[in-house]
């Protein structure tokens, strides 16, 4: 069944604001992720990135703005139906003390899909970040890198409309790290999901993402693409945080 798009974006956010133990954490005024857009999200340590991230997936409450996905606005009647549109991908893999194939199919059973199509969705996944051969392996016995493949073979196998991904790259050693970068990007390509992922390699983001957003102090200071963001930073602090010079 085609899936009629109400929305220029896969996800909006309109005046989020956040505030812990007094600092403000999120003061976002308008953001936005187009259907089938890679954005990478890059600030300095403490700029919000995470805390937008968990956000935006519904994993926590702002203290005020509206979120809206597809169009449709979040409400907490509708929280759950959203959030199973979603997937999420953390620096630590975060697997089960179980099977590979266990916890990739694990976010299939708690969304009661049937059996027959669990297997064909795990195998495919697995299939394609390469780790097949290790279906019936426990995860205590896996690599980094093999787990980490493992955690995004569970979060594609959801069929999400969004993904997030933040950092789930730094504990690899760099061959694994590039090597699982690349072939993310060429899926990330072919599926075309709405996808953010939050970064701190500068070097992650031309073979991942085609655009970026760059936060400080829980606000959004410039978006553009990736060649904008590196040779016209906005003002010094991007260019301090990019390496470059203000033209």
């Amino acid at each position: 069944m085609e899936v009629r798009i109400i929305s220029a974006y896969a996800i909006e956010a309109n005046n989020i604001a956040l505030v812990k133990n007094k600092k403000q954490i999120l003061n976002v005024g308008h953001f936005y992720l187009n259907y089938g857009e890679v954005m990478a999200l890059i600030g300095e340590n403490g700029s919000g990135k995470s805390t937008l991230v968990q956000v935006l997936a519904l994993l926590q409450k702002p203290d005020s703005g509206e979120l809206f996905i597809r169009g449709e606005k979040v409400t907490n009647k509708k929280e759950l139906d959203f959030r199973r549109k979603m997937a999420v991908v953390f620096q630590e893999a975060l697997l089960l003390n179980t099977t590979v194939y266990n916890n990739v199919a694990s976010g299939l059973l708690i969304r009661g899909y049937k059996k027959s199509a669990i297997d064909d969705r795990v195998h495919k996944w697995l299939k394609i970040f390469g780790i097949e051969s290790l279906a019936h392996r426990s995860i205590r016995f896996l690599s980094g890198g093999e787990s980490q493949r493992a955690s995004l073979a569970r979060a594609f196998a959801l069929n999400p409309e969004v993904l997030f991904m933040d950092e789930p790259f730094p504990a690899l050693d760099y061959p694994t790290r590039r090597s699982l970068i690349l072939e993310l990007g060429d899926i990330l390509r072919s599926t075309k999901i709405s996808t953010i992922i939050v970064t701190h390699d500068h070097n992650e983001i031309p073979p991942l993402a085609n655009s970026v957003t760059v936060l400080h102090q829980g606000s959004i200071i410039q978006r553009g693409v990736y060649q904008e963001i590196f040779s016209r930073p906005a003002n010094n602090t991007v260019a301090a945080l990019v390496g470059s010079a203000i033209n």
